[in-house]
């Protein structure tokens, strides 16, 4: 199982990242804007040994603008990757023009993720594309009176088995306890908002239990 932390904002990064719970950070220009960050303005050398010296073994970051652009973006993002020593990962989404220049992307030699997915038939694409990830907005699919679970099952379905296959990496997650309703249906990858994480540490509980414990110690 993997987790990953779904927020542009680096006091949250602070915060977060040092309980270990994380194996990387993932970001796009709205969780930048609601940051209060220029998306275009990140500098992702920068950017990227932060994520590093908090432990993130990838950080996962939006092509924007002109689809002409995203291949030179996409470059100079895996390069500040490797300038920093952590593995940087291009979220592409899932709209035809931007499929159309995925396969160049991935020719630049690192991982590409499809994003804003919205529907199991996807999977085929992420597939047949080579993505090594697939982002299924599942909070948004369920708040638009989908069936999200039936989606991802579906999903589990299609994606296949072995080395090579497309992770899912399950996204817009609203708390902890559809978390748990998934892991059950197989799923093991999820990115989380600052939000959920801090849900997934707070347990009533087991704070009770253990101010139990400290008061036995203390007499």
């Amino acid at each position: 199982m993997a987790l990953y932390l779904d927020t542009a904002d680096l006091n949250a990064w602070d915060a977060l990242m040092p309980t270990g719970l994380f194996h990387g950070i993932t970001t796009n220009p709205l969780l930048a804007a609601r940051a209060g960050l220029d998306y275009p303005a990140i500098d992702w050398a920068q950017i990227a040994t932060r994520a590093r010296d908090l432990g993130a073994k990838e950080l996962h970051a939006q092509v924007y603008g002109p689809v002409e652009s995203y291949i030179d973006w996409a470059g100079r993002l895996y390069d500040a990757g490797r300038m920093a020593g952590i593995e940087t990962v291009v979220k592409i989404p899932l709209v035809e023009p931007a499929v159309r220049v995925t396969g160049a992307i991935r020719a630049l030699g690192g991982r590409v993720l499809m994003t804003a997915c919205y529907d199991p038939k996807q999977m085929f694409v992420a597939n047949a594309l080579g993505a090594d990830f697939i982002a299924p907005y599942f909070g948004r699919m369920d708040a638009a009176g989908m069936d999200a679970y039936g989606a991802l099952a579906q999903m589990k379905a299609i994606q296949g088995t072995g080395e090579k296959r497309c992770t899912i990496l399950v996204a817009s997650l609203r708390s902890p306890e559809q978390m748990v309703q998934l892991a059950a249906e197989g799923q093991d990858t999820f990115t989380i908002s600052p939000a959920v994480a801090q849900a997934l540490l707070d347990d009533a509980n087991s704070a009770a239990a253990y101010a139990e414990f400290e008061a036995t110690v203390a007499g």
